[in-house]
This record gives C-alpha cells, structure tokens and sequence, in this order.
C-alpha cells in the first residue's frame, strides 16, 4: 500500500453488539473481532478494501478517525509538530510488526498514523 493511503478507519460506539448488528445490516460489513483482540472487532466492507474497527466512545475519541499509512511515523509526527500540529498519542505497538500514533492537526481533528512492515524478512 502507498505511502499516504487511508488505510483503516475506526467508529467509536457505545453499545458494541447493537453498532456490530447496525453497520452489518446497513452496509453489509462482515465484522469479526480478530484474535487477540476479542474487545475490537474489526469491520471488512464488501469490496474487501475498506475496514476498520468498532472502538469504545470515549472522552476524545467521539467522531470517527481515519488512519493515514505511513512509511515512518516518527518522521510524519515531527513533520506535524514542525508544521503545527500536536501529538496526541506517540507511536504504540499493534503487533511485532505494526505501530500506531494519533495526532491533532491545525483544525482539531483526530488523525490516526499506521506503520506497518509488509514484508517480514526470515531470520
């Protein structure tokens, strides 16, 4: 995936079963929550392109974010800062191989940055 594609967004809800029910009837999602993270279940739109997750509302985290791919998120967050912006979250573990961050930007909006290897070399 490119650098700079929206790659995951993630709706926040306040009853889990009844959102999970909402947004598969609505939309036709399939959501599943994916080992390991049973308190998440991730959605998958039919074109199996788009996804994301259904995450607890909670204090600013009330409107739905998007993650931005990125080849480097400490290099993106410095970027942010330089030209404005704030860190909200600094870069945390997904997996061995994944990383996420949030940032707010010159306007007030939650973005979320992914980071991820697609190719994990052997050892």
């Amino acid at each position: 995936m490119p650098h700079g594609d929206i790659t995951h967004i993630d709706i926040p809800v306040t009853d889990m079963e009844r959102a999970k029910g909402f947004y598969a009837d609505l939309f036709g999602w399939e959501i599943a929550a994916p080992p390991g993270f049973e308190d998440y279940p991730m959605w998958q739109a039919p074109n199996k392109i788009s996804g994301g997750g259904l995450a607890p509302r909670s204090e600013g985290f009330t409107q739905p974010r998007s993650y931005v791919e990125v080849d480097s998120i400490e290099e993106t967050l410095a970027k942010v800062v330089a030209a404005g912006g704030t860190v909200a979250m600094d870069k945390s573990p997904i997996s061995d191989t994944s990383w996420w961050a949030i940032f707010t930007d010159l306007d007030g909006n939650s973005v979320g940055l992914y980071e991820g290897v697609t190719e994990v070399e052997d050892a």
